[in-house]
């Protein structure tokens, strides 16, 4: 079985042009605020089914759920699953570190990354999914682009998928239920219909840059000169990782009270 720093060897020796567009696959994850959110992921379905047909595959039941669905009925539920009562967060720092230093650290370099590839963050942060899916997209250094994706956002988009878990989507509702004695209603079928997206980028990004988790880092991979990936301080995923979002929300909402 082929090991992270294998895959990366063969990634840097080869042509760097990636097989999505992560620009346009970032619409995914942007709150659909008119029907040009609607036009967009269609336009990404098609492009998708051209280029990866595995990953457009991923994404249909999000393509029914849009095609029977009201544009509020959309809004509704990309509230419900990212913000209002969330499932998870888009902040890829906040769901790899919770509240820990190395977030902070993370936004940091982020920041510089953003500003030097003229990437504009708009008004959120700089380790927001949609932001640092552009950033792949516009980075010309393609030793930290490859880093910065398969040490962070890989990690971190497979931790949002896990969110998706019934039984832990049961166990933040429940949180949720305790403090704002209430849980805002959501259609069954669809309560977890992001997940396909993120599915679908998932495959994406394994097809442009290979994964396999790893325990701990190489040497080698230590020598790596991104500061961006030294912010997370080896595996993003096993070092002072949340356990989950749930136990974030719950923490949150305590201090809260």
């Amino acid at each position: 079985m082929e090991t992270t720093t294998t895959i990366k060897e063969k990634k840097l020796n080869t042509p760097n042009l990636l097989q999505a567009d992560y620009a346009l696959l970032s619409a995914f994850f942007i709150y659909p605020h008119n029907n040009a959110y609607i036009e967009k992921i269609k336009e990404a379905h098609d492009y998708l089914s051209l280029r990866i047909p595995e990953a457009a595959e991923a994404m249909n039941v999000y393509m029914e759920f849009i095609s029977k669905s009201s544009l509020t009925e959309v809004q509704e539920l990309f509230l419900r699953s990212f913000d209002v009562q969330a499932i998870t967060t888009l902040d890829i720092g906040f769901i790899l570190f919770g509240e820990d230093y190395k977030r902070g650290q993370l936004l940091v370099h982020l920041n510089r990354e953003h500003r030097e590839a003229g990437n504009v963050c708009e008004t959120e942060l700089s380790d927001h999914l949609p932001n640092v899916l552009r950033l792949l997209a516009k980075m010309k250094d393609m030793q930290i682009r490859d880093e910065l994706a398969l040490r962070l956002v890989i990690p971190a988009v497979e931790k949002m998928i896990g969110e998706f878990d019934d039984k832990k989507i049961e166990k933040k509702d429940e949180v949720y239920k305790k403090h704002f004695k209430t849980v805002i209603e959501y259609s069954p079928v669809y309560r977890s219909v992001y997940q396909s997206l993120l599915q679908a980028l998932m495959i994406a990004l394994k097809n442009d840059f290979g994964y396999e988790p790893m325990a701990e880092p190489d040497q080698e991979t230590k020598t790596y000169k991104s500061e961006i990936i030294e912010a997370a301080c080896g595996s993003c995923a096993h070092n002072n990782a949340p356990k989950d979002f749930g136990g974030n929300v719950e923490n949150e909402l305590n201090i809260e009270q």
